[in-house]
């Protein structure tokens, strides 16, 4: 049997919440239920987190949901998510103000602002989202096993403003999370990054995986040699002579990937400070355009990325539902200024 933990999974935002399994049975299995075969092989899967797992759809056998007593055959690619136990399971309600975009019975759309962390964790146990929302919200679900995150199916970086939805019903909770899994909901980000792009629109693809050098930041590397297979098309919205404001659209979701991959691909994303964006990588060496990249950076301490657009599936109707966050005060600021800049100076 290959398993193996967290390797396949697609989309990071979600699967820092949960366990990622991704198992080939052996040409020499004999047939077994799966809930058993789970059971015995994944380490610490008791028999009733199995059975939740499989009855929220989070089992798949070949691509598809299954039963419990499915037997299972030999070569089977089965992969497993199961709710991740957070470290502290305590949320202190805070009054911290929240921009809903949306909300009905059974759930939330909220627009995040930079510098907010989603969830408690080791170093910010406090002024997060989760702990606005406990506050707001008393009845919050959580899943099964993942107590401490109420409401959460998704995350966005501390520093990337823009839109999340949130659960308000365990059923919204778990066919959210459904979505997440199979990768049918449309999110698209906006990006300010170095240079003018040569071509309108673009794809990249490249592993991403953990920097040798500084655990903290994550590269890029081509040859597949390591890190997770990510994929983002970009698209160009207005080139603005030493920067360009871009779409981009994730087909992966990898830890801080349109990050990587911009800073891969030779345009970082403006004022990101991990990635090298901090520093003037485009323009001239006249000290009134210094001056006047350096007043950006003031105005914007942190990378120019904005979770724009969301589009789900309504978890009760069926409907599709669509939302956009404007770009934040931030943002919109210095896209103003680059815009004056190319005009006027």
């Amino acid at each position: 049997m290959n398993q193996q933990p967290e390797e396949e999974f697609e989309d990071e935002e979600v699967a820092a919440l949960y366990e990622h399994y991704h198992i080939k049975v052996d040409k020499g299995q004999s047939p077994i239920r799966i809930d058993k075969f789970l059971t015995e092989k994944v380490a610490f899967a008791t028999r009733n987190k199995v059975q939740q797992a499989i009855d929220n759809s989070f089992v798949l056998v070949n691509g598809q949901s299954t039963k419990a007593n499915y037997k299972i055959k030999p070569l089977d690619e089965i992969r497993v998510m199961f709710p991740q136990e957070p470290r502290d399971t305590e949320v202190i309600p805070e009054n911290i103000p929240l921009d809903i975009v949306y909300e009905d019975t059974d759930l939330l759309v909220v627009n995040k602002p930079a510098g907010m962390v989603v969830h408690p964790a080791h170093g910010n146990w406090s002024g997060t989202l989760v702990n606005g929302l406990v506050y707001h919200f008393q009845q919050l679900p959580e899943m099964k096993g993942n107590v401490g995150r109420p409401g959460l199916v998704h995350r966005i970086d501390k520093d990337t403003s823009g839109l999340l939805v949130i659960a308000k019903k365990e059923e919204a909770m778990t066919h959210l999370a459904v979505q997440f899994y199979h990768h049918t909901i449309e999110r698209k980000y906006i990006a300010l990054v170095w240079g003018e792009m040569e071509e309108k629109s673009g794809t990249i693809t490249g592993h991403v995986g953990r920097s040798a050098k500084d655990r903290k930041i994550m590269d890029v590397f081509p040859d597949g040699s390591q890190g997770k297979h990510a994929v983002t098309h970009w698209e160009v919205i207005n080139n603005l002579r030493y920067v360009s404001l871009i779409s981009c659209q994730l087909e992966t979701g990898r830890t801080h990937q349109i990050r990587a991959h911009m800073k891969y691909f030779g345009h970082p994303l403006f004022s990101d400070a991990m990635y090298g964006g901090d520093k003037i990588r485009k323009g001239t060496q006249f000290s009134k355009y210094k001056s006047f990249v350096e007043n950006c950076f003031q105005i914007m301490p942190r990378q120019a990325l904005h979770a724009k657009s969301l589009g789900f599936k309504h978890p009760r109707t069926g409907e599709n539902m669509y939302f956009e966050a404007p770009l934040p005060e931030d943002f919109s600021a210095v896209l103003a200024k680059w815009e004056h800049y190319v005009q006027y100076e």
